[in-house]
This record gives structure tokens, C-alpha cells and sequence, in this order.
């Protein structure tokens, strides 16, 4: 039985993590989610493993194959027009390493549905710095990045940056997503920073991200570039182009 909600896992040599993942999200019983893998063309056979496991659940998990690594933002646009199509009510990003707590993914949605929020995001800094495993740098890179997103935004998120976020359907909707600009880590930021400048409701619920313990990060200097110099450009926006951030009548959205 279809599920009111798509938990979409971007996927590049994860053969490592992506049978246990869809074997774990599969298996929350508290409320059923449907899974949808953006495979970037792996050369690690990690769509082969998705296909195979799509047999034993045609109706709850999903792949769309991509002809190469074409970036994170528009592996989730794909996923997220996708999932319009389809008619999910929530729409969920995740990592396919277990960095995110797959038991979390019950409160991401119930924020949502229950109307408390129309974005939730599964935050490492809500309550403090909650992060296992991560070199004392990274941490305070990421750390400072998010505190640096919301002096320059406005935004009262603390972990901006987080890549762990429930969309209710309607926000998805609204905001013009062959208009979203970033491809990597901006990507985050620019999503949040839409929503927020829309008027939409963010709430943040704790998690504790753990560092991947198998498979390689897909994480580099140039992702942090990107971030660094993009929120400028989305303050910019957001006094010379205000347009940009009107919700659209329904009839006007994109599917």
C-alpha cells in the first residue's frame, strides 16, 4: 500500500550502506515510508542492489538512474518533481549513510502533518553540537557555517546547512524549482532561505548525526566555496528580485 510519504536517498558508491538503509526504513513500523533512490550512475553497482531489492517491494521503493554525478541539488529537484507527480504528501531528503537516525524520520513527519511546521529539519545544533565522529574542524566549520547563514539571512534556523528536511507537499509547490541555483552544499541554504522568505513555518527537531562508518565522504573544500559566497548572493536576491519569493497561485505551480 502506497505510503503519504517519499523519503528520497541520493545515492553515489553507497553499496556499502544501501541494502541496510532501505532494509531499515522499510522495517518502521510506526508509520510506513516509501523510498526513492537517485542513483548518479555508480560505478560500484549500488543501483543493482536497489533493483534487486525493488523486486521484493515494487510498491514502496523506487530508483530513478542518472547518466552521472550531476550534483546533490539536482539529484533532490528530480526526486522532488517526482514525488509531486506522484502525489506524496511529505517529502523527505536523507543520506543513504546513516548519518541520519532513520528513527527520526517518524518526527520529521509528524511535524509536518500534524501542522506544526511545513519544513522540518532533522538539526545537529538545536540543543547544542550534536555530531559523533566528525575531525574538531569540520565540526567547527559546520558549526560556524550554519551561525554565518543566519546573521547574513535572517533565518532563525540554527543548522541551516542540515541535509536531514521534510517538506510538506505544498511548499515544494510553491517555490520554482528550475529556479533553484545551487547544485551542492548552497543547496541546502537556498531551500531553507526560499521556504523562510515564503513564509513558511521551519521547525527544527534534535537529532545526533553520526559520521559514516562505511563508504567515502562526498564532501570537499569546493561544497563549503559554494555556501560561502552563495548566501550572499541569496541575500542579494532576495532585496532586488522579492518576486522570486511570492508564493505562486496553485494553478501556476509547477508538477
Amino acid at each position: 500500500m502506497k505510503s503519504d510519504t517519499i523519503v528520497i536517498i541520493p545515492t553515489y558508491n553507497e553499496k556499502e550502506n544501501i541494502s541496510n538503509m532501505i532494509h531499515t526504513v522499510l522495517s518502521i513500523e510506526e508509520h510506513a515510508f516509501d523510498i526513492l533512490i537517485i542513483d548518479d550512475n555508480s560505478p560500484d553497482g549500488t543501483a543493482a542492489i536497489v533493483e534487486g531489492l525493488i523486486a521484493e517491494n515494487p510498491e514502496r521503493l523506487h530508483i530513478i538512474k542518472r547518466s552521472g554525478k550531476l550534483g546533490l541539488g539536482t539529484a533532490y529537484i528530480t526526486g522532488f518533481k517526482w514525488a509531486i507527480e506522484q502525489g506524496y504528501d511529505y517529502v523527505i531528503e536523507m543520506d543513504a549513510d546513516f548519518s541520519h537516525p532513520p528513527r527520526k524520520l517518524i518526527e520529521l513527519q509528524a511535524a509536518c502533518a500534524s501542522g506544526e511546521a511545513d519544513v522540518a529539519v532533522g538539526s545537529r545544533y538545536k540543543t547544542g553540537v550534536n555530531v559523533v565522529n566528525w575531525p574538531m574542524g569540520r565540526v567547527l566549520m559546520s558549526y560556524y557555517a550554519s551561525a554565518y547563514v543566519r546573521i547574513v539571512t535572517g533565518m532563525a534556523v540554527r543548522d541551516t546547512t542540515a541535509g536531514f528536511v521534510c517538506y510538506r507537499r505544498e511548499v515544494l509547490e510553491a517555490i520554482d524549482l528550475d529556479g533553484v541555483e545551487f547544485k551542492g552544499y548552497a543547496f541546502q541554504i537556498e531551500m531553507k532561505f526560499t521556504a523562510y522568505r515564503m513564509g513558511f513555518r521551519i521547525v527544527e527537531i534534535p537529532i545526533v548525526f553520526v559520521n559514516r562508518v562505511l563508504g567515502t565522504s562526498k564532501m570537499n573544500s569546493s561544497i563549503f566555496g559554494e555556501a560561502l559566497f552563495g548566501v550572499i548572493k541569496l541575500r542579494l536576491s532576495a532585496w532586488l528580485n522579492k518576486k522570486k519569493y511570492e508564493r505562486r497561485p496553485a494553478n501556476a505551480r509547477q508538477a
